[in-house]
């Protein structure tokens, strides 16, 4: 009998790990280590979960309903309550059943991809991206096909693009605004003209909308789902973590058609079942509640991206257009890369990321997590003295604009 070539399997043994996990994996070791690191890579707000979001944990966790299995497509209050925020915040009207209660957003991604896909269909996946979208097609034994949008165009892709990338094999198409990894913001206009297209191909169309209460400089939130020609054709992913500053309590959704729901569903009742109890209830009073906290935060995340797009281009090399959501400056550093710095010659802008974090101890992601290198992305979910101080040890390592 031949042995095994590999003790893991082909498929997970290609997935690539988290960039923005192992950089703020990395970052947070550094500083058990004794090491004063500034962390701008992972994208968690540095807000406590709302008090009366915390509470509606606790009551939770008292009461013996909570203490057993659930359905696996989530308690039926909390599909409820995300089906009319859908409908009222994505212009999308559906019923409780058309909602799948997940553990955290990665969870509806991947079982939105497993769900829709088929060997060898093609996923239009615009970029810079977040970087688990490729790894969850590809999971799915499905082909993404990167779109790049450049900071000369805003980071924000056009239908003419889209429609170049087109084949007879492409089936979905992802579309995120505001954004992750740039903070873009997709106009009314041409959110709708990209959900038409998409719906004329007859393509389905997955829309990532987390960063939803994220936009700034009064610049508003528009749902593709909202096209009323994609209501049969669209999943509408979201969740509780960055509104309501709750990460770690890795509640999601996905929205669409009953069927895909229901097949969704059955995915999830064999891979982890219900998501804990006692954080569905945490997710219905966030979304039930006020929103008062959450324009607390955004206005801190304001101050903070004015704050971190002048220090951004004050740095020798850096780029930074204004990101108007989301809590995410990504930075063209073409400028800062072939030229020596502090005994190094960084050519790619992952090279020039482990140069930071070593020599500036300053945890930056690099564009190549994101799409095409020659960026960085940092969140700006941190404290202030924090953001100046990181801005600050880069600015010295590389050098004033």
């Amino acid at each position: 009998m031949t042995a095994p070539t590999s003790r893991v399997s082909r498929r997970i043994g290609s997935i690539a790990e988290s960039a923005t996990l192992a950089v703020d994996a990395k970052a947070k070791a550094m500083k058990a280590a004794g090491e004063g690191v500034v962390g701008f890579g992972a994208g968690e707000p540095d807000f406590p979960t709302p008090d009366y979001i915390v509470e509606a944990a606790v009551d939770a966790a008292r009461n013996p309903r909570f203490h057993r299995y659930s359905p696996a497509a989530g308690l039926p209050e909390l599909r409820e309550a995300v089906a009319e925020k859908t409908a009222r915040d994505s212009g999308l009207p559906v019923e409780a059943q058309q909602v799948l209660i997940t553990n955290g957003g990665k969870q509806a991604v991947y079982n939105t991809f497993a769900t829709l896909l088929d060997p060898g269909d093609e996923v239009l996946v615009p970029a810079p991206y977040w970087t688990t979208y490729p790894e969850a097609i590809k999971l799915a034994d499905g082909v993404p096909v990167e779109v790049f949008a450049g900071p000369e165009q805003g980071y924000q892709v056009t239908v003419e693009q889209l429609e170049a990338a087109v084949t007879e094999r492409t089936k979905v198409l992802v579309f995120v605004s505001p954004s992750n990894p740039t903070g873009a913001v997709q106009s009314p206009q041409a959110t709708e003209e990209i959900g038409r297209w998409a719906a004329e191909k007859g393509l389905w169309v997955v829309t990532d909308e987390i960063y939803e209460h994220l936009t700034y400089d009064g610049v508003p939130f528009t749902s593709i789902a909202s096209v009323d020609e994609l209501a049969d054709q669209v999943v509408v992913l979201n969740g509780v973590a960055k509104t309501y500053a709750m990460t770690g309590w890795r509640v999601g959704w996905m929205v669409g058609p009953a069927d895909v729901i229901k097949a969704a569903s059955n995915l999830q009742s064999h891979a982890t079942s219900n998501v804990a109890n006692v954080s569905q209830m945490a997710a219905l009073a966030a979304i039930t509640g006020p929103l008062d906290s959450v324009e607390e935060m955004k206005v801190a995340f304001d101050r903070r991206r004015r704050a971190m797009v002048e220090g951004l281009n004050a740095i020798s090399g850096f780029s930074c257009p204004t990101p108007q959501g989301a809590f995410y400056a990504y930075v063209d550093v073409r400028g800062a890369l072939g030229r020596e710095i502090g005994g190094t010659t960084p050519q790619t802008s992952a090279e020039l990321a482990e140069v930071i974090l070593e020599q500036a101890k300053v945890a930056v992601v690099p564009g190549e997590a994101f799409g095409p290198g020659g960026f960085l992305r940092l969140s700006y979910a941190l404290g202030d003295e924090d953001l100046a101080r990181g801005l600050e040890r880069i600015r010295e390592l590389l050098g004033s604009a």
